[in-house]
C-alpha cells in the first residue's frame, strides 16, 4: 500500500507563516504537522512507500527535510509544478500526478502507473489516534474506504463532506457541503482506495468529477464502487487558519 500525502496547496489563511513555507512542516512542538503524522504510518506493516505531493515552491524544502529525515519505508518527493494559488492542480489531480503521472489521469507511460492499494491523506491534520486501524477496516471489509465521524452541528455539515450510510457502514450516498445534510456523519479527508478501483480514479477527469477537494474523488467513487466508512475512534485537529495554528500549539504543543 501507498502512502500519498497532499501537501500541494498554498494555505493562504496562514500568512505570513505559510507565505514560503509549507503549512504541514511547521512545528507543533518539537515535531512538525506532517512528522506527528508519518510516525504513525510509517509503522504500519503494510505500507511500502511515502509519496509527497507538494508544489514547485516548496519542493526544495520537502527535499530537505526529506535528507533529514529518517523514516523505515522511503520517501519520495512529487512537485506538481504550480508556483501560486490561482494555478494550484487541486487535490484530485495531484492524486492523479502521483498514480499516473500524469494530472489528467492519462498514464505518459506505464512505469509512471501505480498498481497498488493507496492510502490518501491531508497534510494538515493533527490525531490522536493510530490510522492501523483504518487499514485494518479496509481489510476486513475488502472495499476502497472513507472515514466519518458523527457532527452534530448544521453549520460544520454544511462545510464538508457528508455520507449516508448502512447497518454495516456501507456508504449509500455522499453529499459535498450540503445545505440540508444526509445525516450528521462528516467526512474528514483520509481515504484508502483498493488497487481495483485505480481504473476508475485513472478515468475520473474524463466524467466530470471535480478536482479541487480530495473528497471530490470519493463522491465521485460512490456511485461507482461500493465502500465504506469506518468511524474515527478519537478526535482530529484541522490546522486551517493562524487561529487553529495557535490552538495547536497550546493543545498539542
Amino acid at each position: 500500500m501507498k502512502n500519498i500525502i497532499i501537501a500541494a496547496g498554498y494555505a493562504t489563511r496562514l500568512y505570513p507563516l505559510t507565505k514560503d513555507f509549507p503549512k504541514p512542516l511547521l512545528k507543533i512542538g518539537e515535531k512538525s504537522i506532517l512528522e506527528r503524522l508519518m510516525d504513525d504510518v510509517d509503522r504500519i506493516e503494510d505500507i511500502n512507500e511515502h509519496i509527497i505531493v507538494t508544489n514547485h515552491r516548496f519542493a526544495p524544502i520537502f527535499e530537505e527535510w526529506k535528507a533529514k529525515t529518517s523514516y523505515n519505508k522511503p520517501i519520495k518527493i512529487i512537485d506538481d509544478g504550480t508556483t501560486d494559488n490561482e494555478n494550484r492542480l487541486g487535490a484530485v489531480r495531484d492524486l492523479l500526478l502521483a498514480v499516473t503521472g500524469s494530472p489528467d489521469g492519462q498514464p505518459i507511460d506505464d512505469t509512471a502507473y501505480i498498481d497498488d492499494d493507496l492510502m490518501v491523506l491531508a497534510a494538515d491534520n493533527l490525531l490522536d489516534f493510530s490510522l492501523q486501524g483504518f487499514v485494518d477496516f479496509f481489510k476486513e471489509k475488502e472495499t476502497s474506504i472513507i472515514m466519518c465521524h458523527h457532527e452534530p452541528e448544521l453549520k460544520r455539515l454544511q462545510r464538508t463532506g457528508v455520507i449516508a450510510v448502512d447497518d454495516n457502514m456501507r456508504v449509500l450516498k455522499m453529499q459535498e457541503k450540503p445545505e440540508v445534510p444526509v445525516s450528521n456523519w462528516a467526512v474528514p479527508p483520509f481515504y484508502i482506495y483498493k488497487k481495483e478501483d485505480l481504473p476508475l480514479i485513472k478515468d475520473c477527469m474524463s466524467h466530470g468529477c471535480g478536482f479541487d477537494a480530495p473528497g471530490n474523488l470519493a463522491h465521485y467513487l460512490t456511485d461507482r464502487t461500493p465502500m465504506h466508512a469506518w468511524r474515527m475512534p478519537g478526535k482530529r485537529f484541522d490546522i486551517g487558519s493562524l487561529d487553529s495554528y495557535h490552538e495547536a500549539q497550546t493543545l498539542f504543543g
